[in-house]
């Protein structure tokens, strides 16, 4: 005889399980505690849309709140320190716009909060601006700014005191002879007959002279690059010839030399050669010839 099916019964001897999250409720629960935040209670002029849409657009909880004048005021702010912080990425003024555009978003949060703190203790008042502060900067300028702009969008470069901007979203693959690229440089330390060339690690800017499967020579005062001659740059060597590897290009650095000892200048040719051969994992982006209207000079 089959036995019979026997719903399984959860017993009230054995409690639950903790969740992986308990690490990090309780602790939350007991300072909200501490700070008396679990007395606030939701009121109807308070909805969790209306808290999720101000949270992720800045201004619009003034608006939602009211007066709409204010509320039009405020999503025009935010909307003019954005598209002043992107175009003046790079330079202190951008930095100023961000900070007070988190403080515009912060300050209306808050205020369309407001009917849940009536009443409250100044500490509960200041606690919760506080906390308010720290989830929209923690959980929506921070990832915002630094990993989506700055690892997939746009980053600025200074590079001789001008400051260029980058686009990340450029392919190695679609880069050309000519082309100006941003490309990381790895720190080193090498040099041929004992001499030591150390070469400081950063981000570097120059025209791809060659790409892959070019043929290029060294001369006495030029270089070529599948025959076309060229004037010699700084330090480049005075004979010899190499083909450019597949997925490398060939780009020829611009570096500040201090000498400490005697190294001999062929031991300096020879690490900036090294370094001229660049590889695409190096490839961080590709500056734009124009920003907002403004002409990008490339050094």
């Amino acid at each position: 005889m089959a036995r019979p099916y026997l719903p399984e019964l959860k017993s009230s001897y054995y409690p639950p399980r903790a969740r992986w999250y308990a690490v990090l409720y309780y602790p939350a629960r007991a300072l909200c505690r501490r700070l008396s935040l679990d007395r606030m209670q939701m009121p109807d002029e308070v909805t969790v849309s209306g808290l999720a849409a101000g949270f992720f657009a800045p201004g619009l909880a003034v608006w939602l709140r009211g007066p709409r004048l204010w509320g039009q005021a405020a999503l025009a702010v935010s909307a003019a320190l954005a598209m002043f912080f992107i175009a003046a990425l790079g330079y202190p003024a951008a930095n100023l716009a961000f900070g007070l555009l988190i403080s515009l978003h912060v300050t209306g949060l808050v205020y369309y909060c407001s009917p849940m703190l009536v009443g409250e203790a100044f500490r509960t008042r200041l606690s919760f601006t506080f906390l308010t502060l720290l989830a929209v900067g923690l959980l929506l300028y921070w990832p915002v700014s630094y990993h989506l702009m700055n690892n997939h969008w746009m980053a600025p470069l200074r590079v001789q005191g001008r400051v260029l901007v980058v686009q990340r979203l450029a392919q190695p693959g679609n880069i050309h002879r000519g082309d100006w690229v941003a490309y990381a440089m790895h720190e080193s330390q090498a040099g041929p007959h004992g001499d030591s060339v150390w070469v400081q690690g950063g981000m570097s800017l120059g025209p791809v002279l060659a790409v892959a499967g070019d043929r290029v020579q060294f001369a006495a005062n030029f270089f070529s690059v599948n025959g076309r001659r060229q004037a010699a740059l700084p330090y480049m060597p005075d004979t010899g010839e190499f083909v450019v590897p597949e997925n490398h290009w060939f780009i020829w650095p611009k570096l500040d030399i201090s000498g400490h000892g005697n190294v001999r200048a062929e031991s300096i040719r020879h690490a900036i050669l090294e370094l001229a051969d660049v590889n695409e994992t190096q490839f961080y982006g590709q500056p734009f010839h124009r920003w907002f209207g403004r002409q990008q000079i490339l050094p």
